[in-house]
């Protein structure tokens, strides 16, 4: 074994010395490396295993909203056409009532429409007329000053 030892040439000294230094690395390296490593990963895999369960969640409760959702689309459905048709029926009774009533109403309004408007036109040409006799004093008393 002495011959083997000094046929290779090693130092039992400097191979001690090697082997702790190198015994010191892996518990550097598994302490700052490893161990932070691992724990990421394992909060990574909860993280996808929570996020893989809500999903599932998410998905049992949106086919249950849909199977509500479609009921209530289904009766709400039910419903409006019976309203339509409550609605048709009403509006037939009154249809000939609120022609005769808006006729009435027509021939009164476009007689008092009439009368606002002539009075509005006179309202308006006069305002005109104030306006454009404004505008030209100030026009003049703009020529007078430029003088």
């Amino acid at each position: 074994m002495q011959e083997l030892v000094e046929t290779f040439g090693i130092n039992w000294k400097l191979l001690l010395i090697q082997g702790i230094n190198f015994g010191l690395l892996m518990v550097l390296l598994w302490y700052f490396l490893y161990r932070p490593v691992l724990n990421m990963i394992d909060a990574r895999r909860e993280k996808i295993a929570s996020g893989v369960r809500n999903a599932e969640e998410a998905s049992r409760k949106l086919s249950v909203a849909e199977s509500e959702g479609s009921a209530i689309v289904g009766k709400a459905s039910r419903d409006a056409e019976d309203i339509v048709a409550t609605a048709r029926v009403r509006a037939e009774e009154k249809e000939a009532l609120l022609i005769k009533t808006a006729e009435e109403r027509a021939a009164s309004l476009l007689s008092e429409v009439k009368a606002r408007a002539g009075e509005e036109r006179r309202q308006v040409l006069a305002s005109a007329e104030q306006d454009i006799a404004r505008a030209a004093v100030l026009a003049a008393e703009k020529i007078l000053k430029n003088s």
